[in-house]
């Protein structure tokens, strides 16, 4: 569902506050940042499952053990995806992350307490993974730590929201009393002022009124002689829901700078998606996957085997869905100009390589070749 059905949902057809928006007016600030924060955490998660962990031994790509807890398993109980999910909700909601390696397998610590040093190794204790606290203590080099910024992300929201959402929850509440249907009504006569007549009263017409107000279909209101009713209309200086959206849009376009998103792809428009999606790789999911892909290099190989290029890379390419038929003329480039083999090009449009040792190979056309190289195959008359 997307932001706009969402509150969308809240109105009904006349443009009145229903009972949900009623029960949610009072917690508005908690459902909007709820929906507009995940909304960024699971935009960020799928893009980075849309990602390839690609590892890689003295230049050559392989598929091994660590290539497969990071693309498939990463522990008994949950799969990448479940994983992954988990290690950004912790990244976007505590500024930072810790997973920790048991018997070759890959946790999201709940929580944890660190003890940091100037010139040793931080150490990592109090661990606790799905609820169940480790009694270990980690060292640095035993652990792999992620963190977003200086700065929590979440409690620069919070602090925007403690004024802002409270604008939004009146906005609501004006407009909600701005729409309710009242009643005036005349009666001739002098009554009894006593408490117990006056109480017979309000019961009687109460009664009859809200039957007939609240009515969804045919309804009759009796009335007796001297007793007239008109409607009150009460003037709302012309706001109606519309208004209330454009306080949550001014919410979104907070957190959407907060994250690096552009506001289009959090609120699910399909408008120059293309070109928002390029935006969103580049500036939220590419730094993200930088730091995922330095700490892992840092932590899971020796400073020789990456000089020697075995490592790991987290490859953003994929997030993008690629239609071959449109990049046809692309990859033909890329192949004749010595760029990527028949197997590259296989890979980058998402395609098993071929097992022939030829599709490995690289070619390259005459017209790519250097002058003086192209000049000895020419007429020299």
């Amino acid at each position: 569902m997307g932001l706009y059905s969402f509150f969308k949902s809240w109105f009904t057809p006349e443009g009145n506050l229903n009972d949900q928006g009623i029960y949610l007016d009072l917690t508005v600030e908690y459902h909007v940042k709820k929906l507009a924060i995940q909304t960024s955490v699971n935009l960020i998660a799928n893009a980075l499952i849309r990602s390839q962990f690609r590892t890689f031994e003295k230049g050559k790509e392989t598929k091994g053990n660590m290539h497969y807890l990071f693309n498939v398993e990463p522990n008994q109980n949950q799969n990448a995806g479940e994983f992954i999910h988990e290690f950004v909700s912790k990244l976007v909601y505590d500024n930072q992350c810790l997973v920790i390696m048991e018997k070759e397998q890959l946790y999201v610590a709940d929580s944890f307490d660190v003890k940091e040093y100037a010139f040793f190794e931080n150490t990592y204790k109090n661990i606790v993974v799905n609820d169940y606290k480790l009694l270990k203590t980690y060292s640095e080099s035993d652990v792999l730590y992620f963190k977003l910024n200086n700065e929590r992300i979440r409690s620069v929201i919070d602090d925007f929201y403690g004024s802002y959402g409270k604008l939004l929850s009146a906005s609501m509440n004006y407009y909600k009393r701005s729409n309710a249907l009242r009643v005036k009504l005349e009666m001739d006569g002098v009554f009894s002022q006593t408490n117990d007549d006056q109480e017979d009263r309000e019961e009687m017409f109460y009664g009859q009124l809200k039957q007939f107000l609240e009515a969804e279909g045919s309804a009759v209101l009796p009335l007796q002689d001297g007793i007239k009713t008109e409607e009150f209309t009460f003037s709302s200086n012309g706001q109606n829901s519309r208004d209330i959206k454009a306080i949550v849009d001014d919410i979104l376009d907070v957190v959407s700078m907060a994250f690096h998103i552009p506001k289009g792809l959090l609120k699910g428009d399909v408008a120059e998606v293309e070109e928002q999606t390029d935006n969103f790789v580049m500036f939220c999911v590419a730094p993200i996957a930088e730091i995922i892909q330095s700490e892992i290099n840092r932590k899971m190989y020796t400073k020789k085997q990456y000089l020697e290029r075995t490592y790991m890379k987290v490859d953003t390419r994929w997030i993008k869905y690629v239609d071959p038929a449109k990049i046809a003329t692309a990859l033909d480039k890329f192949v004749a100009s010595g760029t990527y083999s028949i197997n590259e090009n296989r890979n980058l449009i998402g395609d098993e390589p071929l097992s022939d040792e030829w599709a490995e190979s690289h070619h390259l056309t005459k017209n790519y070749l250097e002058v003086e190289e192209y000049m000895k195959g020419g007429d020299s008359s």
